[in-house]
């Protein structure tokens, strides 16, 4: 799998070393600033680790010899860098993906899955709908422009060479590992550094946040049991503000509530996603963690490995 040493995908291998320990999983990763060997530290003697990047034809080449299924979670991901460059977004999200395609449909890989975004659908704000997956693609940002991007590429290569793919657009994902530039694990690391807690414009703009843990269970079921060129969305069916999550994460660390500190709105801010994930529930995926204990959760983990994240920003 791509992007093995990063928040979602470091999950993702410990999900898959424990609910398959048959399998022979080969990471491969750049180890940019998000990508980190720590995380994969528990389990490093059950891996085989590439470095490399997913444009380079030779290293994918490398990994991907032999291997039976490609989950590509490499991306560049944050909005914000995306406005500040799109061009590491372009090189990484779509011509990476092209690149790991073509290792596929050359080397005879069975399928391939794409680990997408709900940001693709675009900004929901003043509806009550939820995005379907046979909903246009409307990305508002650069990060989301690429993710689209590499969808078209991924369901390309399934009608024009019968590649078997399948895409899975997951919601805003919290949990362990997750570098502390995304909202919660940046609040909390704030928070326990009595630091502002920066919450865009009027802090109303609402995400529909997911475990990852659950996140990993959706990736695995749609590996398994999705249907080739299909995508499926994969999304806790919740509506939480950015304001609600600086609220329960200073209640939960015991912290003013004065940390909240409102800043400039980021530029072409979508202000609601929202999935409908039937799709992937019909195949038998439902989320299992509530906000507020995953939420919990979440805080703990960060409180117990204090080295882990001391010194990254």
């Amino acid at each position: 799998m791509t992007g093995g040493a990063g928040f979602i995908g470091s999950n993702y291998v410990r999900y898959a070393l424990e609910h398959h320990p048959e399998w022979e999983v080969v990471v491969l990763d750049k180890l940019t600033y998000a990508g980190r060997l720590e995380n994969l530290q528990d389990v490093w003697d059950k891996v085989e680790f590439v470095r490399g990047d997913i444009a380079d034809p030779t290293a994918v080449a490398r990994a991907a010899a032999g291997v039976d299924a490609v989950v590509n979670f490499a991306a560049e991901s944050h909005v914000d860098r995306s406005l500040a460059d799109a061009r590491p977004f372009v090189r990484t999200n779509v011509e990476g993906v092209l690149v790991l395609l073509e290792a596929c449909r050359r080397g005879g890989v069975r399928r391939f899955l794409q680990v997408s975004t709900d940001e693709v659908y675009g900004d929901l704000s003043g509806t009550d709908r939820h995005s379907l997956e046979t909903d246009p693609l409307r990305p508002r940002s650069p990060y989301a422009a690429s993710k689209a991007g590499a969808e078209h590429l991924v369901l390309a290569y399934h009608a024009s060479f019968g590649l078997d793919v399948v895409l899975t657009r997951g919601s805003n994902t919290y949990g362990p590992f997750q570098y502390p530039e995304k909202i919660i694990p940046l609040f909390i690391t704030n928070a326990l550094r009595d630091r502002p807690l920066p919450v865009y414009g009027d802090g109303s703009a609402v995400r529909d946040y997911m475990h990852v843990e659950d996140h990993c269970r959706g990736v695995d079921l749609v590996l398994h049991q999705g249907e080739a060129g299909q995508a499926y969305n994969l999304g806790a069916r919740l509506a939480v503000s950015a304001l609600e999550v600086a609220r329960a994460i200073l209640d939960l660390l015991g912290k003013s509530r004065n940390l909240i500190t409102f800043v400039p709105d980021r530029p072409g801010h979508d202000y609601r996603y929202s999935v409908d994930p039937s799709r992937a529930e019909a195949l038998g995926w439902k989320r299992r963690w509530d906000f507020e204990e995953g939420l919990a959760a979440t805080v703990e983990w960060y409180l117990a490995n204090r080295e882990w994240w001391r010194g990254l920003g």
